[in-house]
């Protein structure tokens, strides 16, 4: 396996034994804004040089030893002609912010290169758009070729949750019963994404719920740092929770906060607790908004 920061970080927790390579770190922030158009226009070099490094990195490692496929999640240049490659993607679309929505055939138009050099292109929803998770961002629609259908594969939600398939709902269905955290948390809030934006939706939740008295549970999303615990009168901050804490954490709260990136829109789904989730999208993320503004019109 291949990675750089806190997702090669949690990648090596759950797979200790496995050799590793770091590849190209992408050290990205967002604005404090509710705008973040500049911030990725100023990020664009640095994207271009992220993905060019990728691309020189695999073709070094393909020189040491031949991998007999090379499974990409969503980077860029992460293939090569001398084995098979695969890129794992839920945007076939790409949202743009309002004011932008004019350019989104050519967003579409300049993904579409960079999937086409790959073999294969999976796309972790469900093939009917009616029953998705992702919507219009992960269907191509009727202006689509018939070469970019060929690659696509759709092979449903992924989730390292999705494993413990008796549990649904809070219920286990091999003993009939409701299982609940010890703690019994009344919200649970599950951060996750690029700084300053993940301190900035921290700090709103421990402001608006510390005149409370409901306990309550703030997963920091920094697997990178100590497992440790604070207590701040009734919130709990820890920086990041085993999959059997994360599980029983989720699965016993009454209230469940997210950013409404894919990931964790499909991790909430394979608990089967969207519609017990408030979706809060990173400002700016053209994305996240349409991913929750579509979720919250479901649920």
């Amino acid at each position: 396996m291949a990675g750089d920061g806190d997702s090669l970080t949690l990648l090596r927790k759950h797979f200790p034994k496995l050799r590793y390579a770091y590849l190209a770190p992408l050290n990205l922030r967002y604005g404090k804004g509710r705008s973040q158009v500049w911030a990725i226009i100023r990020s664009l070099p640095q994207l271009i040089r992220w993905s060019i490094q990728d691309h020189t990195l695999l073709d070094a490692l393909l020189r040491e030893e031949m991998f007999d496929r090379v499974v990409s999640d969503n980077r860029f240049d992460l293939w090569s002609h001398k084995t098979e490659c695969i890129y794992i993607t839920h945007q076939l679309h790409i949202r743009l912010p309002k004011g932008w929505r004019w350019a989104e055939p050519l967003m579409k138009w300049w993904h579409q290169r960079i999937w086409r050099n790959y073999n294969r292109v999976w796309v972790p929803d469900y093939e009917d758009e009616k029953e998705s998770l992702s919507g219009w961002l992960g269907h191509l629609g009727t202006d689509s070729s018939p070469l970019s259908e060929q690659k696509i594969r759709y092979i449903g939600p992924l989730s390292r949750f999705a494993t413990d398939s008796h549990v649904r709902n809070g219920h286990d269905m091999v003993t009939g019963t409701t299982r609940e955290s010890a703690d019994g948390y009344g919200v649970v809030a599950v951060l996750s994404g690029l700084e300053p934006q993940r301190s900035l939706m921290e700090k709103e939740i421990i402001r608006r719920y510390s005149h409370g008295n409901q306990p309550v549970l703030i997963v920091q999303g920094l697997p990178g740092r100590p497992l440790t615990r604070m207590k701040r009168g009734n919130i709990t901050i820890v920086p990041y929770l085993g999959d059997e804490e994360m599980r029983q954490a989720i699965l016993s709260a009454g209230h469940i906060i997210a950013r409404s990136g894919y990931s964790t829109i499909m991790d909430l789904h394979a608990f089967g607790v969207l519609d017990k989730a408030e979706l809060i999208p990173t400002p700016g993320q053209s994305e996240q908004e349409y991913l929750a503004e579509r979720l919250k019109q479901e649920h």
